[in-house]
């Protein structure tokens, strides 16, 4: 009895730490619900009020009186899902090209790959605004596009999961077959790595689903505006209403997590994969 109990110890130990870590992941979405669901002067008190209130769809009808909500919704969606697409297709293309195809100067390429990724975005922040001011796309969705089309770490991420998920046999079969270079890439390449792109898909929606910085630099006009943008507005200058701006921050969060529960299991499964050489 005393070697059952000994063995069963270390999982409960672990799944009481599994639990306890689930709950503080969260407790951040439950607090905003809270707050979002109160008023500001409940939520202000001390102690404040730790259980949903009944003033959620107040609270979220005010948001929709100040902002075009589900048009900011739509706009987020939209340049997530075009970024999302455009970086899955052109970061495993180049990720097929550095893993698998022989080039000259590939290996110095990759190098300087690598080495733009310690560059801080922010650097580059007045440049491509001016570039975008000359191509005439202030206060277009392209000017948020177009800059996040690839992204280093999509083409590193796809390298190195190619690199460990694709046997150069099977190229080398398709290749016999009389399958081109795009061709196998498309044909063979893709449907193979479907959980590497399943995780660069998650992050990639999620990072510019919360982009805040660029959006607010290049789009002015409120009818082009992301929800981060939007929600930025409905700060006062003389007084904040935090319970309508955690409503709307709530209802913005829903579509992330709806992402992620969708794809959750392939991103876990690209994470596994990729981390093991076959």
């Amino acid at each position: 009895m005393k070697e059952v109990g000994q063995k069963k110890l270390p999982k409960i130990l672990l799944y009481t730490f599994l639990v306890c870590s689930s709950l503080l992941s969260l407790f951040p979405f439950y607090w905003m619900f809270v707050i979002g669901s109160n008023s500001t002067t409940s939520v202000n008190q001390f102690p404040p009020a730790m259980l949903p209130g009944t003033q959620f769809v107040e609270n979220a009808m005010n948001v929709f009186e100040r902002i075009d909500f589900f048009g900011a919704m739509f706009n987020s969606f939209f340049i997530s899902s075009a970024v999302t697409l455009s970086v899955l297709f052109f970061c495993s293309l180049a990720g097929f090209a550095f893993a698998k195809l022989q080039f000259e100067g590939k290996n110095m390429l990759f190098v300087f790959l690598l080495a733009t990724m310690m560059i801080p975005p922010q650097l580059g922040l007045i440049p491509s605004f001016m570039i975008i001011s000359k191509l005439g796309w202030i206060d277009t969705l392209q000017a948020v596009i177009v800059p996040t089309m690839v992204s280093a770490f999509g083409v590193f991420w796809m390298r190195q999961y190619i690199s460990s998920a694709i046997p150069d046999e099977l190229l080398e079969a398709a290749r016999m077959d009389g399958c081109g270079t795009f061709r196998t890439y498309w044909n063979i390449v893709l449907p193979t790595v479907k959980p590497g792109l399943a995780t660069l898909g998650i992050v990639t929606f999620m990072n510019t689903w919360n982009d805040f910085l660029w959006p607010l630099v290049v789009l002015k006009d409120q009818s082009v505006h992301t929800i981060q943008i939007a929600l930025r507005t409905l700060n006062d200058v003389f007084y904040t209403d935090y319970s309508m701006i955690l409503a709307g921050t709530f209802m913005a969060t829903l579509p992330i997590l709806v992402v992620f529960i969708l794809f959750s299991r392939y991103f876990i499964v690209g994470l596994t994969e990729g981390a093991v050489k076959n």
